[in-house]
């Protein structure tokens, strides 16, 4: 059985997932079943750092991955940075490549309170506190 916004990965191939509508069905790609990605909040033995970090300035809101700026090379990236609301009925997602910084920044009406996950092509799904 699947979730609404449950992240899977192949583990042959490397297609990525993002739930749409929760089934009861199991996920596979290249005949084998899909891992689901666990949602990580705590990166403190990293050298890098993945927790999104969310802030706001009048109506933007800047989520920038990690306390200090995350890699982004050829080998070693963050695929996307997604801004969900707490109620999880509106997202945005921005992709992002190599050589690119690790921020996402939108405008927003009012206080919203969000929350926020990343993909890094190596240490998979974060999330913020």
């Amino acid at each position: 059985m699947t979730e609404k916004m449950a992240v899977y990965k192949c583990n042959v191939c490397g297609n990525i997932v993002e739930v749409i509508n929760a089934g009861e069905g199991c996920l596979t790609c290249c005949s084998v079943p899909m891992e689901r990605m666990c949602e990580k909040s705590t990166d403190e033995a990293a050298n890098e750092k993945h927790v999104p970090i969310i802030t706001m300035e009048g109506e933007t809101k800047t989520i920038r991955v990690g306390s200090i700026p995350h890699p982004m090379e050829e080998k070693h990236y963050i695929m996307f940075i997604e801004a969900i609301s707490k109620d999880d009925k509106y997202i945005t997602r921005k992709y992002l490549t190599p050589g690119e910084e690790p921020k996402m920044e939108f405008k927003i009406n009012g206080k919203d309170d969000l929350k926020a996950r990343e993909y890094c092509n190596l240490h998979g799904l974060w999330k913020s506190n």
